[in-house]
């Protein structure tokens, strides 16, 4: 038994030796790593701060100090900024226009960036006070390497900041060579002297130069016509005269007749008109059904399940044509493949109003009893109800190019504008003139 204890016991021993020779050869890598860092580092320090710098290895532990050089702070100064170039030799009026065209949405998106830069760094020091010195050079690795992605982040944010401020530049310059005529306005030459006498045909063969001139025109429809509407294509130039069974397309650039039609019999009537994605087609609600016709009045195509519509919208970016008729039934249908997509029932009644929200394809539809519901292909039932005229049946209605506001007109002769964004009441106005 002695025999084998004293065996084990020299197992052990060697054992315990082969140990201690490998943590001192690791202690000894790893005291070679921080001598081999700890030159790699004194290496990139500058030469004025030696002094500065102390490093000391103490139970395996090693404390740099580090200072910023400024070796470089005099070619930064020399150095101008994108704006300083671009402004240079320019007078208070140029600066100003380049200013205004550099405000946008988010002008002080460099400010808020560094004071998030400031706050990041304020956290990150509060956040450091507990740590050890092996945790707090962990974290100033970690940092470091995130300063290097946020470095190429800058740079890329000082390339769009120079490409904005040619483009403003540019644009300034632009506004200059473009815009040669102030803005016109009558001058009276006396106080007692009225604005409001000046006709149109005097303002025309007077005042105005010749090109200016063309663009005031009259179109005299005949008498005894009856109301008459227009509708525009998206591009603005052509547009949809419709009365009665007359209805004209013309070219409003050049001020020419592109074709012009009456549809047949005595009881035929044409409620609304709209155009289709482009002016070779466009659609009529007619006393039954709701017709498709081209450029040269042809009949295309003859839809007849809306049956006896009362208005007209077409959807360029979905490729649908909306219509609600004295039913009260919207619907929707696909001109590409000819097909009826979806039909919803408003439950409200006859409906005269229709428009359309660009910015999201939503349809607002006016009905009799003074509500307006808000409506999409997707949706059975409507999406937003609203009471705008109580008691009064919704006679127009107009959405704004930003999308945020509506305005009504009732048969209480008022004029309502709404806020689309929290559905409520902005301003009220009451007309004199006659229901709007």
């Amino acid at each position: 038994m002695t025999g084998a204890i004293s065996k084990k016991s020299k197992r052990k021993k060697s054992k315990d030796r082969s140990r201690k020779d490998n943590d001192n050869e690791n202690n000894s890598d790893d005291n070679n790593k921080k001598d081999f860092s700890s030159r790699g580092r004194r290496r990139h320090r500058s030469d004025d701060n030696d002094d500065d710098e102390e490093g000391s290895v103490d139970g395996g532990t090693y404390d740099v100090a580090y200072t910023t050089s400024t070796t470089g702070a005099d070619d930064d100064e020399e150095k101008k900024s994108g704006k300083e170039y671009f402004l240079e030799g320019r007078s208070e009026d140029d600066v100003k226009r380049i200013d205004k065209y550099l405000e946008g949405p988010h002008p002080h998106h460099s400010k808020v960036r560094n004071s998030l830069y400031q706050k990041e760094d304020d956290d990150i020091e509060l956040s450091t006070k507990n740590l050890s010195a092996h945790q707090k050079r962990s974290f100033d690795k970690r940092r470091n390497s995130s300063k290097k992605g946020r470095k190429k982040i800058d740079t890329k944010l000082e390339r769009l900041e120079y490409k904005k401020l040619a483009a403003a530049t540019a644009a300034a310059d632009a506004q200059v060579v473009l815009h040669t005529e102030d803005i016109g306005l009558i001058e009276v030459e006396n106080d007692m002297e009225r604005t409001t006498r000046l006709s149109q045909k005097e303002l025309k063969n007077k005042h105005l130069s010749r090109q200016t001139a063309q663009n005031i025109y009259d179109l005299r429809l005949g008498t005894g016509a009856g109301s008459y509407g227009i509708q525009f294509d998206r591009s603005g130039r052509h547009g949809l005269l419709y009365g009665g069974k007359h209805i004209s397309l013309m070219d409003c650039h050049l001020r020419s007749l592109v074709t012009e039609f009456h549809l047949p019999g005595d009881e035929e009537v044409i409620r609304d008109v709209t155009f289709l994605h482009n002016s070779s087609l466009f659609a009529v609600a007619q006393r039954n059904h709701v017709y498709i016709y081209d450029d040269n009045g042809a009949e295309i195509h003859h839809c007849k399940d809306h049956i006896d519509p009362m208005a007209l919208e077409y959807l360029p970016h979905h490729w649908l044509m909306a219509s609600v008729g004295r039913a009260g039934y919207l619907k929707y249908h696909d001109v590409s493949t000819g097909t009826l997509i979806s039909e919803h029932r408003t439950k409200m009644g006859p409906c005269n109003v229709l428009r359309q929200n660009l910015s999201n394809a939503i349809l607002h539809c006016g009905h009799t009893n003074g509500t307006v519901t808000l409506w999409s292909p997707s949706s059975s039932t409507y999406l937003v109800k609203m009471l705008c005229h109580k008691g009064a049946p919704i006679t127009s209605m107009a959405i704004s190019a930003s999308s945020n506001t509506m305005i009504t007109g009732g048969a209480d002769r008022q004029i309502r504008i709404w806020d689309l964004r929290t559905y409520k009441e902005l301003h009220s106005y009451t007309t004199y003139g006659g229901i709007p």
